[in-house]
């Protein structure tokens, strides 16, 4: 497991960007409307575009889907694929976005944080070139904690090593060759983000004695630096200034101590074991999500409900089955369901978190609405549009509220396909949300160096 120390080092809140510390924008945040939610949940083994087409297209919908040829249907006047059912009371929320590609990325079998960070990624930390845009968007809306991640890790390897329950480096990035780091189970994440609310006397003395360590490491680091020289003193100033960050953060976690204790998270026994199934897993981390959210420690959450590697079991109608997605990908059948069948299956799954999600900020008053008013969740694939993608199609699900400042909803929309005149890539689309909630970046990315289009700047539609 990464030990404590590794990870309080590396879990600090990000500098906000904008010239302003996080105490005065977030007291500017108060004064005037509530801050926006952006939720981030990403799978692995792609996710096939043909499988987001409503079946009630008729004939010429379907023949412009093929050739990926541009245009806009009306959500109201179609019905959800099956997989969609458990969605299927928020579809006036809904976006379906297809055409997006992200040939820049890193594909295949493992991508690490390319999906949000659009640029070509490895397990090497020098790969990364920059905040990833959860982390970007965390800077516009900053709160006590910044930026929180959990993951269900995959169980063979990839980022967690087998380590599944632990605190492992995630799915995004802080800045440049600085990962982030994921939680991996709910007993863990609920120890890490309510240890300052604890009530056992052995969680509380524990909190305090990792308080004086805390103090006790930053004040130690600040004298080493003042006698080092050079870029030895600039690293030992680095670390120092990150203790430090990290004990500002713990003090404003503190202070909301009333807000943590009346939304804790109330998890049944069987979540806070060691041994969950994958859909045990993905409920227990949904409602500790949520607690993060409604309590205010954070606004931004990234949630890897599964990688390639998770060994997926507790499916409906194949709970005693142990499935695995890189055989799925392949082609495999599980019990009596095919591949394909497979697949729908862990949409399916995926598809109920969602809606325990968005059904349970709709039942949480804020201003003149609800929170999901003010939140918008993004569900797409962590390496494009198949098993072996090339990043030519990257399917977006979108569901906003009533305050977003993005003018796409209600829609099933197909962008240009990949070459094609008008073409619009993930850089363009991330672009354009960092555009919508206020950092006006002419381009968030790296471009794609098959494409002889102009790909810089956002998707100017869908910003009304």
């Amino acid at each position: 497991m990464t030990n404590r120390r590794i990870f309080l080092k590396q879990s600090i809140l990000g500098s906000t960007g904008l010239g302003l510390s996080t105490h005065s924008l977030l007291a500017k945040q108060a004064e005037h409307k509530p801050p926006t939610r952006f939720i981030f949940i990403h799978k692995g083994n792609g996710l096939l575009p043909q499988s987001l087409v409503p079946p009630t297209f008729n004939k010429q919908l379907m023949e412009a889907e093929q050739r990926k040829d541009p245009f806009i249907a009306d959500l109201d006047e179609h019905e959800l694929p099956e997989w969609m059912s458990p969605i299927a009371e928020h579809k006036k929320d809904l976006t379906i976005l297809q055409g997006l590609s992200g040939k820049m990325c890193t594909t295949g079998h493992h991508t690490w944080c390319s999906s949000l960070g659009v640029f070509k990624a490895t397990e090497r930390l020098s790969s990364i070139k920059w905040a990833t845009v959860d982390f970007e968007l965390a800077k516009l809306f900053p709160s006590p904690f910044g930026h929180i991640e959990f993951a269900c890790f995959p169980s063979g390897g990839g980022n967690s090593r087998g380590n599944i329950n632990g605190i492992e480096k995630g799915f995004s990035a802080r800045g440049p060759q600085q990962p982030n780091y994921a939680f991996g189970s709910p007993k863990v994440a609920m120890q890490e983000l309510y240890k300052s609310v604890a009530t056992e006397k052995t969680a509380q003395t524990h909190y305090e004695l990792e308080r004086k360590v805390l103090e006790f490491v930053a004040n130690g680091e600040r004298n080493l630096a003042s006698q080092l020289h050079g870029s030895e003193q600039l690293k030992v100033d680095n670390y120092a200034d990150a203790l430090h960050d990290i004990r500002q953060r713990n003090s404003r976690v503190e202070a909301m101590g009333n807000l943590l204790r009346k939304h804790f998270p109330q998890l049944d026994a069987k979540y806070l074991g060691e041994n969950l199934s994958t859909v045990d897993r993905q409920a227990g981390l949904t409602e500790v999500l949520l607690s993060t959210l409604i309590s205010g420690m954070t606004n931004v959450v990234t949630f890897t409900v599964d990688e390639l590697g998770t060994l997926y079991t507790g499916l409906l109608g194949i709970e005693g089955e142990i499935v695995n997605l890189h055989d799925v990908g392949h082609g495999k059948s599980v019990g009596p369901f095919d591949a394909l069948k497979v697949r729908e299956k862990v949409r399916h799954q995926h598809m109920k978190l969602i809606d325990t999600i968005v059904t349970r900020l709709k039942g949480v008053p804020e201003g003149d609405g609800t929170m999901f008013d003010n939140t918008i969740l993004f569900y797409f694939p962590d390496n494009g549009e198949t098993h072996h993608s090339n990043g030519s199609e990257w399917p977006f699900l979108v569901f906003t509220g009533s305050n977003s400042s993005l003018d796409i909803g209600r829609r099933y929309i197909r962008l240009p396909g990949h070459g094609q005149e008008g073409h619009k890539t993930l850089g363009n689309w991330y672009t354009t949300i960092l555009n919508a909630y206020g950092n006006p970046i002419n381009h968030y990315g790296s471009p794609d160096v098959s494409l002889s289009i102009d790909q810089t700047g956002p998707i100017p539609q869908f910003l009304g």
